[in-house]
């Protein structure tokens, strides 16, 4: 299916990528530079180094200080910021289309020119140690974490994506320097534009920092998926609510099956009208939150379903979410209700083109994942393909009890002897 007009590609003799989609009716634009590279592609000593290195560019290049860049786009009403996952890095900027240069060139400045000062990394490990406790007085992100890590351990995906403490003490200059050029070469490099900007501005822009450098390229140091085992864990902290998760290995970004799961998981815990939400929640008041989500990596993924709960709750809980997966498995899903799953997808989808931000991330992760863009037309299409009966096959096999890994965090016990329980 062809791409509109709208969207554009261009590839640069050094292996960088550049897509842009040019909406003529706004009046701002979002800008990102997406680095294929995440905590997957770490080695066990640099655990956290990819997230380092993505908070220690923003802290001073040749040409501004950690100051600069931040004042550099909100200065001029614009935003900047960064984010890493489990196997992309992206830089990005939100501003006005006046602004398009200001923010490839603060951007691109940040990626092609840091300076990494020895003082900035020391303070910044304290930074990032802090940003560690913060998620571990979390209840919720604590028990994720857990939970991550018994999918997906021994490999690097079962790793927290912000590291550990000693491997954060243990980065300096060099360390930065060289995984810099390992993973941010051209090749691995994907600048994606959406908004009020024209394709050839923007290639023009970005030739002008990227075309001079080589297109060498290094292994990213991926390494293949091991084998699953489904798993349990309990454990306890000071808190007063019991944090529950059930799940297993998901499907991949590019498995065939990828939407009939998505539908099966709209249905199950997808908002307040979802299963999870009206038969544990509403029906028996035994949790305040109730959902199941889903993430898709290259070559595999995560299903999930969580809730916060009174330990007193947890088995009647876990029995009517188990009740809820033996219905997907058994019973094709009414055609009323798939109709309204496939109209809050769709809807989801559409209102998500209101922003720019959206927009930017969807043409640079159709480029990871699938080396093309792809449309809403064929989404859609993808979506409304899905059947009752197809969805039930794949629910037989996906949702097998045996394969349900389960992670529960505890209040610890503080009853004294002779207190009731």
């Amino acid at each position: 299916m062809s791409k509109p007009d709208r969207i554009q590609k261009t590839v640069l003799p050094n292996g960088l990528r550049i897509v842009t989609e040019t909406i003529q009716t706004v009046r701002s634009l979002s800008a990102g530079i997406w680095v294929k590279t995440g905590s997957r592609h770490e080695q066990e000593e640099q655990a956290g180094i990819t997230h380092f290195l993505e908070h220690m560019l923003f802290k001073g290049t040749e040409r501004r200080s950690a100051y600069e860049i931040a004042q550099s786009m909100e200065s001029v009403g614009g935003y900047l910021n960064a984010f890493t996952s489990p196997e992309l890095t992206c830089y990005y900027a939100r501003c006005l289309d006046t602004e398009l240069d200001t923010a490839l060139d603060v951007l691109t400045d940040m990626v092609l020119h840091s300076r990494f000062p020895e003082e900035e990394i020391e303070k910044e490990k304290k930074v990032v140690i802090e940003e560690m406790k913060m998620y571990r007085d979390n209840p919720e992100d604590f028990v994720f974490e857990e939970f991550h890590k018994q999918l997906f351990e021994p490999h690097p995906l079962g790793r927290p994506i912000i590291g550990y403490e000693s491997t954060v003490k243990s980065f300096d200059q060099n360390a930065l320097f060289g995984y810099l050029r390992e993973q941010y070469h051209p090749s691995n490099v994907i600048i994606a534009v959406a908004g009020n900007a024209e394709h050839d501005r923007v290639v023009a822009l970005v030739e002008k920092y990227f075309q001079p450098l080589d297109s060498t390229f290094a292994a990213n140091g991926d390494q293949p998926m091991t084998p699953y085992k489904a798993s349990k864990a309990v454990l306890k902290r000071p808190i007063e609510q019991t944090h529950f998760m059930l799940g297993r290995r998901a499907l991949s970004a590019i498995d065939d099956d990828r939407y009939k799961l998505l539908l099966a998981n709209t249905v199950l815990g997808s908002g307040m009208s979802s299963r999870l939400h009206q038969n544990i929640r509403e029906k028996y008041g035994y949790c305040y939150h109730i959902q199941s989500f889903m993430e898709a990596f290259r070559d595999s993924g995560m299903f999930g379903i969580y809730a916060g709960t009174d330990r007193e709750y947890v088995d009647h809980m876990r029995e009517l979410v188990l009740t809820e997966l033996r219905n997907l498995r058994d019973e094709p899903i009414p055609d009323t209700v798939l109709d309204e799953a496939k109209s809050q997808l769709k809807g989801k989808l559409l209102l998500s083109q209101e922003s720019m931000s959206n927009r930017m991330t969807r043409l640079a992760k159709s480029e990871v994942f699938h080396d093309r863009y792809i449309t809403l037309d064929e989404l859609v299409a993808e979506i409304d393909r899905a059947d009752a009966g197809q969805i039930r096959d794949l629910c037989n096999t996906f949702f097998d009890e045996e394969e349900m890994t389960e992670t529960i965090l505890m209040p610890e016990d503080n009853r004294t002897a002779g207190e009731e329980s």
